[in-house]
C-alpha cells in the first residue's frame, strides 16, 4: 500500500478528528436504538422506527472515517490492528447473542424454524446475513413464515462489509489527496477537496444504485450493501469536512441545524411506514438529519446538547449495541412461551432488553474491548476465528441434521401417499368424518417440518414471475394432446398438483402462467413502486395475448387479491375496484372463445394463524388447536364474483373439501392442508384431483378439446 505524506495539521482541521468523546453521538445512538426497539415492539404505533438503522449507519461511517483520517493505515500490520479493534468491539457480543438465541430456539421454538435459524446463525457468524435475507425476500410466500430471531443481524453484516472495504479506500484516498501536499493552507484545502471528492463519489454512486434498485426490487434493495453504502459514506463526508466549516458559525445557528436534524429523524420515525419503497431517496431525510447533528456538534452550551448529555440518555447510548442485539430475539421467542404479547408483556420485553444489554455491555463488550496483553493482536485473530468457526460448525451441523430430518419426513410422506387409504386427505371430507374419523393426536402427512417445503413443482422449476414482474416464464407439465392453461397468482399455482394428476390420467399438457402477488386484471394494483404496478398490469395483457386466441382447449384460473387497488387503503373499496377489474378482464379473455373456469379460492386462516406448520409443530398432538371456523377462514372473493354473468366463464367451488359447517381443519384425513397461512400443500392438492375432475365433468370439460 502506498504511504501518505499528509500534513500533521489534518486531524485538527477535520470535523471527525477535531474533538474526542462526543456525548451528542451517544445521544444519537440512544435515539436510533429506541426507534428500532420501540418499532419492533409496537410496529403500529411507531411505523417508521426502522429508520433508526439508517441513523446507526451514518454514525458508523462518521466514526470509522474519523479514525482512518486521524491514523490512516500505512502497513499490513496497521490494517490488522484496525480490524482487530473492530473484532474486539463487535464480535464477542454478537457471537454470544447468536449462541444464546440458537440454544433458546432449540429449547422453546417449534422445530419448523430450526433449519432456518441454523442457516441464519451461519450467515450472521460470517456477516453475510443481509445477502441471505435479500435472496429470501424475493419469495412472496416467505411473508407467512415466522420471523427469524436473527434477521436484525442484517445491518451488522452491512457495517462489517463496510469495515472491510473502507480502510483500503480511505488509505488510497488519503495517499492520492496528500501525496504532494505541504502544510500550506492552499495545499491543505486542495487535499481536503480531493478527499471529499473520493468519498462523495462513493456516496453518489451508491445513492444512484439505491434509488434505481429500490425502484426495481424494494424488498431486496432494503438489505443489500450497495444500496446502503451511501449512508455510511455520508457519515464519512461529514467526518472529512474542515472543522472551520462549523466553527465559524454562531452557537444559535448550530443549535438550529442540530434541532432540524433531530426533527428530520423523528418525523421520519413517526411518519414513515413499512410499505414504502426503502431505502432509495426516501432514506435521505433521516440520514441527512443525522449528518446535520454530527456536523453541528451540539454541546453542553445548548439545550439539545444538555438533553443528549443526560445520564440516562448516555447510558442507553452506551448499551445501544447490545440492546440492538438482544431485543429482537426476545420479541420473537417469548410468544412461544407466553402466547401473544400483551401490553404488560411488551413492557417487560423492553425492561428485560435493557437489563440484558447492560449485562452484555459490562461482562462481554467491556471485557474484550479493554483487554490488553502483549499478544493482543495475535490473540484477537486466533480466538476470534476459533470462536466463529466453532459456532459456524455447530450451526452447520444443526442445519445438516435438520435438513436430513426433513428429507426423511418427505420420504415418509411419499410412502404414505403411495399407500393412501380410502380416507386419505380430501377423501375423508367427501365421505364425512363419521365414516372417516379424524385423529387430532396423529402426526400429519407431511409432518410440520416437511410441510413448509411441500409445494407444487412450479416452484422447483422456476416457473414464477417474481417482483418486479419483468420475467415471463412459461412451463409445461405433461405431454398430452389436450392443451390446458393454468393462470394466476400463487392461489392458482397451488392447484397445479391436482391438475398434474388429471393431466397424467387424461392426456393433458398443463401450461402455467404464474406470477407472485400480482393478479392479472384491468385494475391497477398498489405496489411499492409505479414500475412494479406497470409491470403487473403489462403481465396481465401479455397473458391475454398468450392464451385468448385459441391456443388452449381450456383455461383454469384463480387469484387472491393480495394487494389493494392502486390508491386505496380500505379493503372494502379495493375489493369493489378489484371485482370490476376482474370482470372487465374476464370479458376480454372469454371473447377469444376458449372456455375459462375460475377456481373459487379456498378458505384459509390469513392472519388468524401466522403459519399452519409452525402451529402444528408448536401444538404437537393437538392438531385441532390450529383449526378455524368458516366464519373466520372464509373471505370475500372478488374474482369469483366477477365471473358471474360473463359468457364462456364458469366457476368451480371446492370449499366443502376444506370446511364442515362448523370447522375448517388444519389437518384433513391425516394430511396437512396448508404449507403456510393460505396455500395448499402439494399433497392435499393432489387428493383433490378426483373431486376437481367431477366438477369439470359436470361442466362438460372432463376431457376438453
Amino acid at each position: 500500500m502506498p504511504t501518505a505524506t499528509r500534513p500533521v495539521a489534518l486531524p485538527r482541521r477535520s470535523i471527525g478528528s477535531s474533538t474526542g468523546f462526543r456525548p451528542d453521538i451517544q445521544g444519537l445512538r440512544t435515539i436510533a436504538v429506541l426507534l428500532v426497539v420501540l418499532y419492533h415492539i409496537w410496529p403500529s404505533r411507531l411505523t417508521g422506527g426502522f429508520v433508526g438503522v439508517d441513523v446507526f449507519f451514518v454514525i458508523s461511517g462518521f466514526l470509522m472515517t474519523a479514525v482512518l483520517l486521524k491514523t490512516p493505515p500505512r502497513s499490513g500490520r496497521a490494517f490488522a490492528e484496525f480490524w482487530a479493534r473492530r473484532i474486539r468491539r463487535l464480535v464477542p457480543a454478537a457471537l454470544a447473542v447468536l449462541l444464546a438465541t440458537g440454544a433458546a430456539t432449540w429449547l422453546i421454538a417449534p422445530s419448523t424454524i430450526w433449519v432456518s435459524t441454523a442457516r441464519q446463525i451461519l450467515a450472521s457468524t460470517f456477516y453475510v446475513q443481509n445477502w441471505v435475507l435479500a435472496a429470501h425476500s424475493v419469495n412472496y410466500l416467505a411473508e407467512d413464515d415466522a420471523p427469524s430471531p436473527l434477521q436484525h443481524y442484517w445491518s451488522l453484516s452491512v457495517e462489517e462489509q463496510f469495515y472491510v472495504v473502507w480502510p483500503f479506500l480511505m488509505a488510497l484516498a488519503v495517499w492520492w489527496a496528500y501525496r504532494r501536499t505541504t502544510a500550506e493552507p492552499a495545499d491543505t484545502a486542495r487535499a481536503t477537496w480531493r478527499l471529499q471528492t473520493v468519498i462523495g463519489a462513493v456516496f453518489a454512486a451508491s445513492l444512484v444504485v439505491s434509488v434505481w434498485y429500490t425502484g426495481k426490487n424494494p424488498a431486496g434493495a432494503y438489505f443489500v450493501t450497495p444500496t446502503r453504502m451511501w449512508e455510511l459514506a455520508l457519515g464519512g463526508i461529514v467526518a472529512a469536512l474542515p472543522a472551520a466549516s462549523v466553527e465559524g458559525m454562531t452557537r444559535p445557528a448550530r443549535a438550529v441545524l442540530a434541532w432540524l436534524g433531530i426533527a428530520a429523524i423523528l418525523v421520519s420515525g413517526v411518519r414513515y411506514v413499512g410499505s414504502m419503497a426503502f431505502p432509495g431517496y426516501v432514506a435521505l431525510l433521516p440520514t441527512l438529519g443525522t449528518a446535520l447533528v454530527l456536523w453541528a456538534r451540539p454541546d453542553g452550551s445548548s439545550i439539545l446538547g444538555r438533553l443528549l448529555g443526560l445520564r440516562p440518555v448516555q447510558y442507553v447510548g452506551d448499551i445501544s449495541y447490545s440492546l440492538y442485539l438482544v431485543h429482537w430475539p426476545l420479541i420473537v421467542l417469548l410468544p412461544y412461551v407466553s402466547g401473544d404479547l400483551g401490553i404488560l408483556d411488551k413492557c417487560a420485553v423492553l425492561v428485560a432488553s435493557i437489563a440484558l444489554a447492560g449485562l452484555s455491555k459490562r461482562f462481554v463488550e467491556d471485557v474484550f474491548r479493554q483487554r490488553r496483553t502483549p499478544r493482543v493482536l495475535r490473540n484477537t485473530y486466533r480466538y476470534g476465528v476459533a470462536a466463529m468457526v466453532a459456532l459456524a460448525l455447530a450451526a452447520a451441523g444443526w442445519w445438516w441434521a435438520g435438513n436430513a430430518h426433513i428429507q426423511a419426513e418427505q420420504r415418509a410422506a411419499e410412502a404414505a401417499i403411495a399407500d393412501a387409504g380410502p380416507c386419505f386427505g380430501a377423501a375423508s371430507m367427501a365421505k364425512g368424518f363419521r365414516a372417516c374419523p379424524q385423529d387430532p393426536a396423529k402426526t400429519p402427512v407431511p409432518s410440520p417440518d416437511a410441510a413448509k417445503d411441500d409445494k407444487e413443482d412450479a416452484y422447483a422449476d422456476n416457473c414464477w414471475s417474481y417482483s418486479p414482474f419483468t420475467s415471463r416464464p412459461v412451463c409445461h407439465f405433461g405431454d398430452g394432446s389436450v392443451k390446458v392453461a393454468l393462470v394466476g397468482n400463487s392461489h392458482a399455482g397451488h392447484w397445479q398438483p391436482a391438475l398434474q394428476e388429471l393431466a397424467r390420467k387424461n392426456n393433458w399438457t398443463v401450461t402455467t402462467y404464474l406470477i407472485s402477488q400480482c393478479a392479472p386484471s384491468d385494475t391497477r394494483q398498489q405496489f411499492a413502486t409505479e414500475e412494479m404496478a406497470d409491470n403487473c398490469h403489462d403481465y396481465g395483457q401479455w397473458v391475454l395475448d398468450q392464451t385468448a386466441h385459441g391456443q388452449y382447449d381450456l383455461i383454469l384460473t384463480s387469484n387472491r387479491e393480495s394487494v389493494q387497488a392502486a390508491g386505496q387503503h380500505d379493503w372494502s373499496t379495493s375489493e369493489k375496484l378489484a371485482q370490476a377489474g376482474f370482470h372487465s378482464y374476464l370479458k376480454k379473455w372469454s371473447a377469444g372463445g376458449t372456455p375459462i373456469v375460475v377456481l373459487h379460492d379456498l378458505p384459509y386462516p390469513g392472519r388468524t394463524v401466522q403459519n399452519i406448520p409452525d402451529c402444528l409443530a408448536e401444538h404437537a398432538g393437538a392438531n385441532d388447536a390450529c383449526s378455524g371456523t368458516p366464519a373466520s377462514w372464509k373471505w370475500y372473493y372478488p374474482y369469483t364474483a366477477a365471473a358471474a354473468g360473463v359468457p364462456g366463464v364458469h366457476t368451480i367451488d371446492l370449499t366443502k373439501y376444506f370446511c364442515t359447517r362448523t370447522t375448517c381443519p388444519a389437518v384433513i384425513g391425516g394430511v396437512t392442508v396448508y404449507f403456510d397461512a393460505s396455500h395448499m400443500t402439494a399433497t392435499y392438492s393432489r387428493t383433490l384431483a378426483p373431486y376437481l375432475e367431477k366438477k369439470l365433468d359436470a361442466l362438460g370439460f372432463g376431457s376438453p378439446g
